[in-house]
């Protein structure tokens, strides 16, 4: 008899609610006005890749030895070079980053020799195609544009 009036008059029901409703202190309610302000990002965030330029002579830092390739276990970087005859030096003339396949684990950027492969804490890259997803080096050299939000 205890058990269908439990039931009838929704008790559970209530201890549940009073417990939600205990715990709306307005001082414990924290919302972010996400467009209007940046959330902080952690510092050791892995967002959006760049491929970063010599700040002098304003070439890219990439010495086409594709271990960034080699160590992605997605298989999503591709490095094209060519070797230049008269400096006996690979150019980059192709690279290519499928952001839409990374998993962010990082071991591209930990492989890389000369630091020129990085992930940034940028992490707006959301786009409405795959197309878009995948950088090519015009794209990875100057980073994701996030659109600007006015109120």
């Amino acid at each position: 008899m205890r058990k269908l009036l439990r039931t009838i008059f929704l008790v559970d029901l209530a201890q549940g609610l009073w417990v939600t409703f205990r715990s709306q202190n307005t001082k414990n309610i924290y919302t972010e006005q996400y467009p209007a302000e940046r959330p902080k990002v952690a510092e050791r965030y892995r967002g959006a890749p760049r491929l970063n330029n010599n700040p002098d002579t304003g070439e890219t830092l990439c010495i086409c030895c594709d271990l960034c390739g080699f160590a992605c276990p997605e298989q999503l970087i591709v490095v094209s070079s060519v070797r230049n005859p008269e400096t006996r030096r690979k150019e980059l003339t192709n690279f290519t980053y499928d952001v839409s396949r990374c998993m962010f684990c990082g071991l591209c950027e930990d492989a890389c020799p000369v630091d020129c492969l990085e992930l940034t804490q940028d992490f707006e890259i959301a786009q409405y195609s795959r197309e878009g997803l995948i950088w090519d080096r015009q794209m990875l050299e100057e980073g994701p544009k996030p659109t600007q939000y006015s109120s």
